[in-house]
Parts: structure tokens; C-alpha cells; sequence
């Protein structure tokens, strides 16, 4: 029994005698057992985490509740997730900066949740705070979602972190300037409150100014329109959502000198004596369609 198990090792006797056993070691023995029943245990954990969250959302929705409370940073990130991969036709997002500890972190939400609607042909649109371009990490994430024809709007203020999906439920944080650990976030069902949320993200999705992806053809190469290369479009769009000079160069991977001298040349092609006349010049001659 223990050989057939790989827990110990028999050696024949040459002489026809009895065989004779050796232990095997503990760790190779019973390491790979060990992984399958670690491995076992954690899909029934994910499995009673998804239908008890299904079993929560059906007694919500039984009981006529608009509004469920999550307290902690594991259930909202289930939850979070859940949402997401529950989305059929539109996931709408306001992201502002915060401080404090968050459930979900803007670049963990673009991997585990936006690439898979993407993928199934779901809406993304966000709203995000324009200090976010101060974190490359996460400016990169924003432009790999402007890049595959994700709505993404920048504003300078962004009022509380909210997600919806498919106009039909919500989520955001019950208070989002508590400094407490733990963190409670609400979950709206249909309902005016629902309607009100989806009308605060309409409104601060309207006056934010779109993040544009630009093509990027061969180095040097410019249209026969404008002469514009596409870096300069690409430099025109980002300081038309009001990013700041470093963080353009961070999200361009150039230096700070080099956009400060692209963009005087800029200036002075559009006859331009500030920034805000370079973009409303840039705006008229189309330079940044």
C-alpha cells in the first residue's frame, strides 16, 4: 500500500528473500498531494464565496431592499468583481484620487475586471481624476484602455469613487473619508437613488474632457493636412485634458525639457502666447481629431 502510494520504495532481495522498504521523503511523497487538495479546497472556497453572494443578492432582491451594506475590503472586492463580470453592455466608473486603502486599486481593476468585459464586447466608460496621470503605472493602464476604444474623460475633480453597471445596480463607499481599516461600501439596487447615481456619473462624464488615442505611424512621418507628427498629437491631446508638462512626459516616456521644447515650437507655429491659446488654436485647426 505505501509503495503504490509513493510513500516508500521496495529493493528485491537478490537471494529471493524478503524485499526491503525505505521511507521516501516526507516532502516529495506527500508534497504533490498536498497542492491537490490545496488546490481542491480553494475552488470550493471560491465556489461558496460566489454562491453566497448569489444567494445575498437574491434575498436582497426578495425582500425589496434598495440598498445592501458590505463591510470589508474582501467582500466589496468580490462584489467589485462580480459586478464586472456580470456586465453586459456598459460599466460605468468614476475614479478620484484617494488616500486612504481601497478594496480594488485602479490597475487591479483594469486587469481582473475591464479586460475581461472588454473582451466579451461590454462599454467602458470612466470618468478619472486627472492626478492619476502623476502615477505612471496607472496612466499606462488608463491609455492601454483609450488604445482598444475605451471612453475615458479626465477632470480636475471627481467627486466620490462609483461604479454601475448596466444602469441596473451600484456601488460606492459609504463614507470616503473614513480613515478606518475596513472599509463599508453600499450596493444600490434599482431604485431613485439608483437613477440619481447614474445621473451624477452622466453629468461628470459630460464636462470632462475626453482622453483621445492617437495613431502612432513611423517616427517622422507627418499628414499632408497639418504637418502635425503623431507625437505632437499625441503631446496636444494630453495638454488639452489639462495634464501637467512632467506628467505628459511620463505618459510619453520623454523628458521634461523635450515636451517643454516641443511644445514652445507648438506655440509659436499657432502664434500662441499661453498654453490655453495653443489648445483652443489646436481645437479650431483640428489637430487633435
Amino acid at each position: 500500500m505505501l509503495v503504490e502510494r509513493g510513500l516508500a520504495s521496495a529493493a528485491l532481495d537478490p537471494d529471493g528473500g524478503a524485499p526491503h522498504y525505505r521511507a521516501a521523503s516526507p516532502v516529495l511523497a506527500l508534497g504533490p498531494l498536498l497542492e491537490a487538495r490545496r488546490g481542491a479546497l480553494y475552488q470550493v472556497e471560491h465556489l461558496v464565496t460566489e454562491l453566497s453572494e448569489r444567494h445575498r443578492a437574491a434575498h436582497i432582491r426578495a425582500s425589496g431592499a434598495p440598498v445592501e451594506v458590505l463591510s470589508g475590503a474582501a467582500a466589496i472586492r468580490r462584489r467589485l468583481l462580480i459586478m464586472g463580470r456580470q456586465a453586459q453592455h456598459e460599466v460605468c466608473s468614476l475614479l478620484p484620487m484617494r488616500e486612504a486603502p481601497v478594496a480594488l486599486s485602479v490597475e487591479d481593476g483594469i486587469e481582473e475586471v475591464e479586460r475581461d468585459s472588454m473582451a466579451r464586447g461590454v462599454l467602458l466608460r470612466s470618468v478619472v481624476e486627472r492626478g492619476w496621470f502623476d502615477r505612471p503605472h496607472t496612466a499606462a493602464s488608463v491609455a492601454e484602455l483609450v488604445a482598444q476604444g475605451q471612453s475615458v474623460t479626465v477632470a480636475d475633480r471627481v467627486p466620490i469613487k462609483l461604479t454601475v453597471v448596466d444602469r441596473g445596480i451600484a456601488l460606492l463607499p459609504l463614507d470616503p473619508e473614513r480613515d478606518e481599516t475596513e472599509p463599508v461600501a453600499l450596493v444600490v439596487h434599482r431604485s431613485g437613488l439608483l437613477t440619481a447615481l447614474q445621473a451624477l456619473f452622466d453629468q461628470c462624464y459630460d464636462r470632462a474632457r475626453p482622453l483621445r488615442a492617437v495613431p502612432e505611424p513611423p517616427p517622422g512621418e507627418h499628414t499632408a493636412r497639418d504637418g502635425l507628427d503623431a507625437l505632437d498629437r499625441q503631446l496636444l491631446a494630453l495638454l488639452h485634458v489639462g495634464l501637467t508638462d512632467a506628467a505628459i512626459a511620463r505618459q510619453l516616456g520623454m523628458g521634461h525639457r523635450t515636451v517643454q521644447r516641443r511644445l514652445s515650437a507648438l506655440m509659436a507655429r499657432a502664434d500662441a502666447a499661453t498654453r490655453f491659446q495653443l489648445g483652443s488654436h489646436a481645437a479650431r485647426a483640428g489637430w487633435l481629431d
